[in-house]
């Protein structure tokens, strides 16, 4: 054999080191997984459990027994039986005795035994522990060969194999536990329900998951909380693996205007103190709204953490925020694994209780064996004593005239039949034993020994017997440990949403050019008279500005399109609701922006319906459309929307219903990978300003309005669908190098009007009928006339009786108006004053939906300045 670095010459051959190290691991993951981290399928314990409790019962420490010390406790566990560290020894004792980790504990601990705070146990050489009746319930008819024995580590003692367990410990405290490649995870359940399982199961033996269920309902948790849907429940009884929400049970206690929310119980395993704290950072961050103070007042009586709301907070609305960012809600990941037969195997509910059910009927069967064995033995002796008592002065004659012990032993057995055991019997036997109560006592017990021993053999042989006898200790079990559910289980737990608790209200969402995001309702904004100075709607710093602002309900969904072509998802109620007059939220603290990325459209929209499309309009006159059942599903890093020049920029997006007929199939699969390189979409559009002959007017079209007051409209169906990654087409050509489109809007049929404003307030209606249809990529008409008076144009909206006009000044003043007050004109006309700058521009608009006019208003300002501009 050739000989490499792998390899190593010895006396003894040639030892390959890859698969020396393959042997060794492998040895050694199957001693992590048999022998340290994984519990037996059969009495739920893992090895060092196994071991403290059986330790315990050789130091006599009892649940009737004085305590010992821990460190006396350990130090025979690892002494005689773990040689591993003392640290994890005690641990794993701690654990038996929490409270909070078991759901009924099996060691009983006197001293500091750690808290749901998280604090520590104290030192074993300070804490006292003793077993409790459920530790003498595992170890119960240890000493009668039910299981068997193994040797310890230096084959100096013996130690059990897995312990006779008369409780469904597994399942009754769970587990939990790393080996190598595997891990287990199976949540504790409450007794009484456990026992009624394991005896439908022991009366039917193909009883279903469904039947089961109406005992076993779930895992029932020691810090009790509360479990939403049973979908998690039933794959995890079913398969072995699921995934179970679990909240923490809170009740609201009200006070003069405002609510306490307290928290009575709390998820398994969550550090109370911790939360305490999590929930008081979350409130300094401001990642939740509505809490003023965060303070526990938990006690001997019980858990009470109590969370004070401010005095406009929604309860609901802040609990669920809690759920979703705190600890308040966790989601435990049920695994059964456990070993069986030294194999470590994923099990199922059925499986680990039928596997219980067998581990008790060997554990009966062995003790029945060993209960026969030792009635037949005495029935032999007291046999052989009723044999010397009838013939009493034979025998003793016999004794007297017999040389020594061993000739009286073998003139015994020689003359009356007898055995060794019998005739050393006989020969033990004390005087008193001749009287006649003596005699009459031991035909009684020979008599009642013989009848014992003809009720063992009548159980070995039926299987009925035996069944009987596991469902009289399991009724004795459940009797003598009263354990009602303590977790609360909730159906339905998907049908729970916070947008069912959260108002769907008209809201107004304002964006400032820093990224500062906000919602106001709607109605905070008076309506005023044409004409009118408007109200704050935002209070910014020097060098920030309201950059735009739209208007949305609250359950909507808001895409956020960037200045690099990438869409994000945000619901309209997770903005933070400020007052007309706040700064705001960062928006970066909402959506997950990449460095430097800007937010340059927001669309609202209600659901994802393919019938509808997202159509684009950049500043260089591109247009893009495409289906919007594409962003539908949105990742946290947001997609690919579009992809634009590097001298464009978006202005807007609008969602237009598909025109009649026309159908999507995901686009061609066209750029469905954003990996692919980007598709680049060849302008086909016509360079003439002549009416498009070949469209009909009765379909959409869409209308773009440049800064220097030139508009175009041509038909919706001319923007094809493309992909999501596409660059689109071109939309209108300028005819001076500084125009740039400004605003779109979509017009469903000629009858519209539409509304047009400037920057010093200048606004008019106009049919959309006064505007020529067009091809796709003309220079347009003339939409506003524009003067020094007018400057440039800002926006158009559509028209709608049940819309007013909101307009956004650059100072930040926001101003309502009815849209019948704004008089209509011609499409080569200024218009009137629709908001009275006074200096000021207006930098945005926007339509809104109406509202009830307050009788009081007293900002209601009429217009001072004649309508001659026409």
């Amino acid at each position: 054999m050739e000989d490499n670095i792998f390899s190593t010459n010895q006396d003894i051959g040639v030892i390959d080191v890859e698969d020396s190290i393959k042997t060794s691991y492998l040895d050694y993951s199957m001693s992590v997984i048999i022998g340290r981290a994984l519990p037996d399928a059969r009495d739920g314990l893992k090895p060092v459990h196994r071991r403290i409790l059986y330790a315990m019962n050789d130091l006599g420490v009892g649940s009737r027994n004085p305590y010992k010390k821990s460190a006396r406790i350990v130090g025979d566990v690892i002494g005689k039986y773990h040689p591993h560290g003392d640290t994890a020894v005690y641990d794993a004792l701690v654990r038996m005795a929490q409270s909070f980790s078991m759901r009924v504990p099996a060691v009983d601990g006197q001293g500091n035994f750690g808290s749901v705070d998280g604090d520590g146990a104290a030192a074993m050489r300070y804490t006292e522990a003793r077993m409790t009746v459920l530790a003498e319930e595992l170890l119960k008819d240890l000493d009668k060969d039910t299981v068997d024995f193994i040797p310890n580590y230096d084959d100096s003692l013996s130690e059990p194999d897995v312990l006779p367990a008369r409780v469904p410990n597994l399942l009754l405290n769970g587990s939990s536990g790393i080996a190598v490649g595997m891990a287990t995870n199976i949540p504790p359940h409450s007794l009484d329900e456990l026992v009624d399982g394991l005896l439908l199961v022991l009366e039917n033996k193909e009883t279903s998951l469904e039947e089961i269920m109406t005992h076993i309902k779930g895992p029932d948790f020691p810090t009790g909380g509360i479990i939403f849907g049973k979908k998690g429940i039933i794959e995890a009884y079913k398969t072995g693996r699921g995934r179970i929400k679990l909240r923490a049970k809170t009740h609201i206690e009200k006070k003069p205007n405002k609510d306490v929310i307290v928290v009575d119980e709390l998820p398994y395993q969550v550090n109370k103190a911790k939360l305490h704290s999590d929930i008081a950072d979350l409130v300094k961050d401001k990642m939740i709204e509505g809490i003023s103070e965060v303070r526990d007042e938990s006690d001997r009586d019980g858990i009470r953490l109590v969370i004070e709301l401010k005095r406009d907070a929604m309860s609901e609305i802040v609990l669920n925020n809690l759920f979703k960012s705190t600890q308040m809600e966790v989601t435990f990941g049920v695994i059964m694994l456990a070993i069986n037969n030294k194999e470590p195997k994923v099990f199922s509910l059925i499986e680990l209780l039928k596997l219980f059910l067998n581990h008790r009927k060997t554990v009966i069967i062995r003790r029945t064996i060993f209960e026969l064995q030792k009635a037949k033995a005495r029935a032999h002796i007291l046999e052989g004593l009723k044999i010397a008592l009838d013939n009493i002065d034979d025998v003793i004659n016999l004794i007297k005239t017999s040389a020594d012990t061993n000739a009286a032993r073998d003139g015994l057995m020689a003359k009356f039949g007898l055995s060794e055991l019998q005739s050393n019997a006989i020969l033990d036997m004390r005087l008193s034993k001749l009287t006649g109560l003596e005699r009459e006592k031991l035909e009684a017990e020979l008599k009642e020994i013989l009848e014992l021993i003809e009720k063992l053999d009548a159980i070995l042989k039926s299987e009925t017997l035996i069944e009987n006898i596991i469902r009289e200790e399991l009724l004795e079990v459940k009797a003598k440990f009263k354990c009602p559910r303590i977790t609360e289980i909730v159906d339905d737990y998907d049908d729970i949403d916070v947008e069912d608790l959260i108002p769907n209200e008209n809201m107004v969402v304002t964006i400032t050019h820093r990224g500062y995001i906000k919602r106001v309702p709607s109605k905070s904004y008076e309506k005023q008279k044409r004409g009118g100075k408007g109200k704050v709607a935002v209070t910014t710093y020097d060098d920030d500005f309201i950059e735009s602002f739209f208007t949305c309900m609250s359950h909507d969904t808001l895409m956020f399109v960037t200045d690099r072509g990438q869409l994000y998802w945000l619901k309209v109620y997770k903005i933070p609701e400020g007052s007309r007059t706040a700064k705001g939220k960062a928006v970066v603290n909402l959506i997950s922006l990449q460095a430097d990325e800007k937010i340059k459209a927001i669309i609202p929209t209600t659901d994802f319906d393919e019938s509808k499309s997202l159509v684009f309009f950049t500043k260089n006159g591109i247009v893009k459309r495409t289906n919007l059942s594409e962003f539908k599903n949105i990742r946290s890093i947001g997609v690919r929307a579009i992809n634009l020049d590097d001298s464009d920029e978006l202005v807007t997006v609008l969602i237009a219903n598909s025109e009649a007929g026309e159908s999507y199939e995901a686009i061609s699969l066209e750029a469905q990978n954003e990996e692919q390189p980007t598709e680049l979409i060849i302008d086909e559009a016509e360079t003439s300003d002549e009416v498009d002959e070949t469209s009909e007017i009765c379909g959409k079209m869409l209308f773009i309005v440049t800064k220097k007051g030139m508009c175009i409209k041509f038909a919706l169906h001319k923007v094809r669908q493309i992909g999501r990654v596409s660059r689109g087409v071109t939309g209108i050509r300028f005819k001076e190098d500084s125009d740039e489109v400004v605003g779109a809007v979509v017009i469903e049929n000629d009858i519209q009007e539409i509304l047009s404003v400037s920057q010093k307030g200048i606004g008019k209606r106009t049919t959309a009928d006064e505007y020529r249809l067009q091809s796709r990529g003309g220079k347009g008409v003339i939409c506003m006339k524009l003067t020094p008076k007018t400057k440039d144009l800002v926006g158009v909206v559509m028209v709608d009786e049940e819309m007013d006009l909101m307009a956004l000044t650059s100072s930040g003043k926001m101003i309502r108006v009815d849209m019948q007050s704004i008089r209509k004109a011609g499409r080569n006309t200024s218009g009137v004053i629709v908001v009275n700058v006074e200096g000021d521009e207006v930098v945005s608009i926007a339509r809104c939906p109406k509202e009830e006019v307050d009788e009081d208003m007293d900002s209601e300002v009429e217009s001072s300045v004649e309508d001659s501009l026409e």
